[in-house]
């Protein structure tokens, strides 16, 4: 049997879970994708990576302060607020 033309042999498409779910790997890559921004911030372009590992951090947490947290969404966000405090620090003087 032959698919015609806008007609698809698959009566059930991906399910939107399989393919972008945010749980698992995705948060704990986000963690270490900010941890890893965060620690090179302080050596190069801190004023863009600090920002940056914030926000891969604050996504790798879920977006809240509540429940448990990943030690290094936690870094990122920490040491990402540092960068930018430093740079900005350094930009003023």
């Amino acid at each position: 049997m032959m698919a015609g033309f806008g007609q698809s042999t698959r009566r059930h498409p991906r399910s939107r879970g399989r393919t972008w779910s945010r749980t698992g790997p995705d948060r704990a890559t986000l963690g270490i994708i900010g941890a890893i921004c965060a620690i090179a911030g302080f050596f190069v372009l801190g004023i863009i990576l600090g920002p940056v590992a914030i926000a891969c951090g604050w996504l790798a947490m879920g977006r809240t302060w509540t429940g448990s947290r990943h030690v290094p969404a936690l870094i990122a966000v920490t040491l990402g607020a540092l960068d930018t405090f430093l740079a900005l620090i350094w930009l003023a003087s």
